[in-house]
């Protein structure tokens, strides 16, 4: 359908699409691309593909499509990290830099612990973060993301210092999550939807998550911060970006293609599966919205101690 109503735009494909993943196969950026790759396929006339270009919380897939100026058959998922990874100097482009064709949906925090853990239940947790002894957190994907900023809200909020929690960090959130099964943290907090399989495996505790109100199963019973008294209300959304230096025609195609893909039953399938929350934007709204998460994110990592002020 997408297809059909640019057909009378000057640009079209004419090869096959890339989408770039800033994560190993199975991370957040990746699902995000493979679930836009699934609606874009019928769509395109060339077909798509996925490719993963992991590393600094997606920062290398960026700098990648950075360098290919012009290329309009090449896109990446765009993530919180492409706006921090600039404040705190892991990067020299952001969003600025690379054209935003929309934004797609949005994963929430969740805490969780190994199901044989002592801490039980939010106030447990909130008391073990500010002990003379707090368990490590593993976080995926980079120092400063918005895991680590819900993290540190929770820790503030419970009249802790967050520039001295210990963590550990990964690229991508099943690494975090395999790291503290095996026993090197105490704490892992991401996406909600990472921990799914271990979730319905009976091998971890969800503790609390940082979504506005409950999420569908399998976290129907898992309570939000703001039910425990935690002002922490922050997610990971997934957007797409282009190469820079794309013509006028050639985002409006692309702007009307991923809105078109994103109205359709396939893509409605996948938020239910993934238990994503539809955060859907198009071209314009999303440059809107990426200019206000920069203040959201500047003043969070300021929070943090990790940027001035």
């Amino acid at each position: 359908m997408a297809y059909r109503r640019v057909m009378g735009e000057v640009w079209q494909p004419s090869a096959q699409v890339e989408i770039v993943a800033g994560t190993p196969p199975g991370g957040g950026q990746d699902r995000a691309a493979r679930a836009l790759a699934d609606v874009l396929e019928p769509l395109l006339p060339f077909g798509v593909t996925v490719s993963n270009i992991s590393g600094r919380g997606g920062g290398n897939a960026w700098d990648s499509l950075f360098s290919r100026h012009g290329d309009a058959h090449l896109l990446s998922i765009s993530s919180p990290t492409l706006i921090t990874n600039k404040l705190l100097g892991i990067a020299d482009i952001d969003h600025h830099d690379l054209p935003a064709v929309g934004n797609l949906y949005t994963e929430y925090i969740l805490f969780a612990v190994p199901a044989g853990s002592p801490i039980t239940s939010s106030a447990a947790l909130a008391a073990a973060l500010v002990s003379q002894n707090p368990p490590t957190t593993a976080l995926a994907t980079e120092r400063g993301n918005v895991n680590h900023i819900a993290l540190g809200r929770v820790t503030m909020a419970s009249g802790g210092n967050p520039a001295t929690t210990p963590i550990r960090v990964f690229e991508s959130a099943r690494h975090a999550v395999a790291d503290m099964l095996d026993g090197n943290a105490g704490v892992v907090a991401v996406s909600a939807p990472s921990v799914v399989p271990e979730l319905e495996a009976g091998k971890l505790r969800a503790i609390a998550v940082s979504a506005p109100g409950r999420l569908a199963a399998p976290f129907a019973d898992v309570p939000t911060w703001i039910e425990e008294g935690v002002d922490s209300v922050i997610g990971t959304w997934r957007g797409v970006v282009a190469a820079p230096g794309l013509t006028p025609d050639q985002i409006a195609f692309w702007d009307a293609t991923i809105a078109g893909a994103m109205t359709g039953h396939r893509w409605a399938a996948s938020l239910r599966r993934h238990g994503w929350q539809s955060t859907a934007l198009d071209a314009s709204a999303t440059r809107v919205f990426l200019a206000e998460e920069q203040q959201v994110m500047s003043a969070a990592l300021a929070s943090l101690g990790l940027i001035a002020n």
